[in-house]
């Protein structure tokens, strides 16, 4: 059995499963500069409000906000930039293929340090609507409650 990587977190979109049905997930390198990458390492990430878009064949993440490296004098990267992802060519046109179907969009899910290089998973995704989310509180909800009386007895 192979042994698993050193993964570590930087930033999750935690309200994306919340908001969103998950149906593929891929894990893609991300195209950084040198102060990105250093903010990256004091953990200054956020990808509440990103989300991905293909554009001339190659895939972009727009609002993800990565701090400004605070001993950077000069050089440094805009805050809220594009950056192009890196993935291999045949899931760029799955992507295409999937993202021009009716209600499908492409969000970001994590942002990690895999074997010292930065990888972002992207997932192809719907949107829920205002009942499924009441679903969804309702079930977690149930789950809780059953937590709490397996505990107590």
């Amino acid at each position: 059995m192979a042994e698993q990587p050193h993964i570590k977190i930087i930033a999750r979109n935690k309200k994306a499963r919340f908001d969103y049905f998950i149906d593929a997930e891929y894990e893609a390198g991300i195209s950084l500069k040198g102060t990105e990458v250093k903010s990256l390492r004091l953990g200054k990430a956020n990808l509440k409000d990103a989300y991905a878009k293909i554009r001339g064949g190659e895939i972009f993440v727009y609002q993800m906000h990565i701090s400004e490296y605070p001993f950077a004098h000069y050089g440094n990267h805009a805050a809220n930039r594009p950056r192009k992802l890196l993935l291999h060519k045949y899931e760029i046109k799955r992507l295409i293929g999937k993202t021009q179907e009716k209600g499908f969009t492409l969000i970001p899910l994590n942002l990690y340090f895999k074997k010292g290089n930065v990888k972002i998973t992207i997932a192809l995704a719907r949107g829920k609507q205002k009942y499924d989310k009441r679903e969804a509180i309702r079930k977690r909800d149930e789950k809780r409650e059953m937590a709490r009386e397996r505990k107590g007895s």
